[in-house]
């Protein structure tokens, strides 16, 4: 339909009416079911957040030496926070703790118990693209601080160029499951003292957007502790969150957490990527290539 109305000249004009905005919709995939199946759950869970501001311009100084002149593998943060956290939570058992829950109506009434797993296993929130829509894959890694560092940027190179496939095969199972059933199987994951429960969630989550340039203080997890980090400004500044289940610790340990991660980062962290950098060969003199 067409309106029409006069100009200031006295001319009649038309035009169209108003077109009304369409909605177009499209299915509910299974990947998105499952993540929004980890985040109900994680709202399930007392989760607060510590922050500290870290001063890291001689670990920076230590990953840019190591990374010239120009190297076959350059050691992302990624790799380095995961391996110091690890680092840290040998000696605080806390850190790779977990509370089973007890259960309403047992015989003699079981009463909720802490379980701690003997090492850390890693879980890394990885964005993929796949079908021209964003997926979240959880990949594990475990003993991260027996690894060095190649060998963790190699295994975070590999979740984000393999076959979903190859580095999320469980996630993939998982998803293909209903709904109910597999927010049971979570949930009793979670509840379990079985080695298998660090294998399938993890004792601790990395997740972050600062190669976005950006900062996700505060994430769902279903991890008891779940570390995330701001991009490194110029000056080496960094904020860095622990994201920790008030169930199982208290906010000075975390905090005592963050102080040991930032420790271990302007220490042994920087040793070895100084060492990295020992082992480069020398870059090649501009005269000798003539």
């Amino acid at each position: 339909m067409n309106v029409s109305h006069e100009t200031d000249a006295g001319c009649r004009t038309s035009e169209p009416a108003a077109r009304r905005p369409t909605v177009t919709t499209r299915r509910f995939t299974a990947a998105r079911a499952c993540i929004a199946d980890v985040a109900a759950i994680a709202r399930e869970i007392p989760l607060f957040p510590v922050e500290r501001s870290m001063r890291l311009a001689g670990l920076a100084a230590a990953r840019q030496a190591a990374a010239d002149p120009p190297a076959l593998q350059r050691i992302g943060w990624a790799a380095i926070f995961m391996k110091a956290y690890a680092l840290v939570a040998r000696d605080m058992p806390i850190l790779r703790s977990w509370l089973v829950r007890g259960f309403p109506g047992a015989a003699f009434g079981i009463r909720p118990r802490l379980a701690t797993c003997s090492e850390s296993v890693a879980t890394l929130a990885v964005n993929r693209v796949a079908d021209g829509d964003d997926r979240l894959l959880w990949a594990r890694l475990a003993r991260p601080d027996t690894l060095p560092l190649s060998a963790i940027q190699q295994f975070i190179a590999d979740c984000g160029t393999k076959p979903i496939e190859e580095v999320s095969k469980r996630q993939l199972q998982l998803e293909m499951v209903p709904g109910p059933l597999r927010r049971t199987i979570l949930r009793w994951n979670m509840n379990s003292t079985s080695p298998k429960r660090a294998s399938r969630i993890g004792t601790y989550s990395l997740s972050t957007l600062a190669g976005f340039g950006a900062t996700n203080r505060f994430h769902p997890t279903i991890c008891t502790t779940s570390l995330s980090y701001a991009p490194i400004d110029a000056e080496g500044g960094c904020l860095v969150t622990l994201i920790a289940d008030h169930r199982v610790l208290d906010g000075a340990a975390a905090a005592r957490a963050l102080a040991a991660l930032e420790e271990t980062l302007t220490g042994r962290m920087r040793e070895e990527l100084l060492a990295l950098a020992a082992l480069r060969p020398p870059a090649a003199h501009p005269q000798a290539a003539a």
